[in-house]
């Protein structure tokens, strides 16, 4: 569901996907009240958008298979909170509160486990700024519009490329307004609404978000607990015909895993055989922690290196403040990019483009203490869960910035809701899924400082006993 479906009705099966297993949320309590959570946090994730008119209380009873006293009970508890609109003669709007006072009694946000990104390092960055800012002056006597990015931040991430073993040339860098806006354009270039784009589940929430806001079809392949089914990958590939594929093949957001080398020979081959244009992100790639990663995926491309299109960024490795990210990928694919480009944006802002050239050449400062501090903060965060949630079972990830961790029991949309009335915003696993499954799962991020991460864990083991009906552990005396 998109913000394109504002004003329009919500189709009743999408809203029954989309709610997962919502019902597990009203255990200790009726019916309605988990309906109305899990409602109630589908429009504040933007999942459902502001102003759509949801569906009939009859049609989401039958499809929901509960009473339409559970759906009214709702709806009314959603009015009531500011979450919707009542219209006379017409069904309901989406909405958000329009005072706090209004609001549904959720703590204020307290910890925050929704966003996997570190602070910057201040330093490198305030010194990178005052450095552009020395550069900016040749630029400030032209229009300022770069659609393909200023040529010292191009030359700069060509010559990253080619230090990993992948020759590349200024000119087959694009700069873009951040990695979600590189995925955006390529999508408005090379598909069609109602096209599929295969995608692995589960995968990156902003990237599904974008192909959804396209009308575009995702196509979801399963990963397994040790990675990547490529059986599965190139089974649905002859089958569905996807127009395109995205995949995330190093510190998978949300899982962590890198495919291996021997692997991803095989996916370029299955790739150039089937000819099919392919996202790669490598938004994370710089985030290894237990084994570099392997060079970048369109190496192994021995033919048709032309349907690949590398996407990266230096949101995760240095700033998200900076948005910047490109797209590295064949002449003419960028040529075509670039032709269309003008009617969605005009270029990215150049001071922060010179403050990224000049960041990339800082990187042997800072990436390696930034690892480091990823992998204390995620030695603490593995404590923190054997500590508070013993049951919790994180996946065998070797980098990125987070745990996909299998809970004991599919609750994970009532263990978000719960951590939400307690001040604790961490995203329900289907918002990493298609098929509103993945309610066994959730992400965990370990970017957060020390003492903040500390307290987001004990927040959410409270979450989990408030949904589970579990107390607390009782702490372990020792004997001396």
């Amino acid at each position: 569901m998109t913000a394109t479906m504002a004003n329009r009705s919500l189709d009743v099966d999408l809203l029954a996907r989309e709610l997962g297993n919502w019902r597990t949320s009203s255990r200790s309590g009726p019916a309605y009240h988990g309906l109305a959570d899990a409602i109630r946090l589908l429009i504040v994730d933007g999942r459902v958008p502001v102003g759509a008119r949801l569906p009939s209380e009859r049609a989401l009873a039958e499809t929901l298979r509960v009473s339409r006293t559970t759906v009214t009970s709702a709806y009314t508890q959603l009015r009531d909170d500011g979450y919707l609109r009542a219209r006379r003669g017409a069904r309901s709007t989406t909405a958000l509160p329009l005072s706090p006072s209004r609001a549904a009694p959720v703590a204020a946000p307290t910890a925050n486990l929704a966003a996997a990104t570190l602070a910057a390092p201040a330093a490198v960055v305030s010194r990178a700024f005052a450095e552009a800012a020395e550069q900016l002056t040749p630029y400030l006597h032209s229009f300022g519009i770069e659609l393909a990015g200023v040529p010292p931040l191009r030359q700069a991430i060509a010559e990253r490329y080619c230090a990993r073993g992948l020759p590349t040339e200024p000119d087959e860098i694009m700069v873009t307004t951040g990695a979600l806006h590189a995925i955006g354009l390529i999508l408005a270039t090379f598909t069609q609404p109602d096209d599929r784009v295969l995608v692995e589940q589960p995968t990156y929430h902003g990237a599904l978000a974008t192909i959804a806001t396209r009308g575009l079809r995702p196509v979801p392949v399963a990963m397994a607990p040790e990675g990547w089914e490529l059986d599965a990958v190139e089974a649905a590939v002859r089958q569905v015909a996807p127009a395109m594929a995205y995949l995330i093949p190093d510190n998978h957001n949300p899982t962590g895993m890198t495919l291996p080398a021997a692997e991803r020979t095989r996916l370029a081959h299955i790739i150039s055989e089937t000819r099919t244009r392919t996202i790669v992100d490598e938004t994370i790639t710089d985030m290894w922690l237990d084994e570099q990663v392997p060079g970048p995926f369109a190496a192994s491309m021995t033919t048709r290196r032309d349907l690949v299109l590398t996407v990266g960024s230096m949101s995760k490795s240095f700033w998200g403040g900076l948005r910047i990210g490109w797209i590295r990928g064949d002449r003419g694919a960028l040529a075509t990019i670039a032709a269309l480009r003008p009617s969605l944006d005009m270029g990215t802002p150049i001071l922060e483009q010179l403050a990224g050239a000049r960041l990339l050449a800082a990187e042997d400062e800072v990436l390696p203490e930034r690892r480091e501090l990823l992998r204390a903060r995620r030695a603490l965060l593995l404590d923190l869960l054997a500590e508070h949630l013993p049951d919790w079972q994180p996946a065998p990830g070797t980098g990125g910035l987070s745990l996909w961790v299998r809970l004991p029991a599919p609750m994970s949309s009532a263990l978000s809701a719960a951590a939400s009335r307690l001040g604790l915003e961490i995203p329900p696993g289907p918002r990493f899924g298609v098929d509103g499954t993945l309610e066994r799962f959730i992400r965990v991020p370990y970017t957060l400082p020390d003492a903040e991460l500390v307290g987001a864990i004990e927040l959410l083991a409270r979450a989990w006993r408030s949904v589970t009906g579990l107390a607390p552990a009782e702490p372990t005396s020792v004997v001396v």
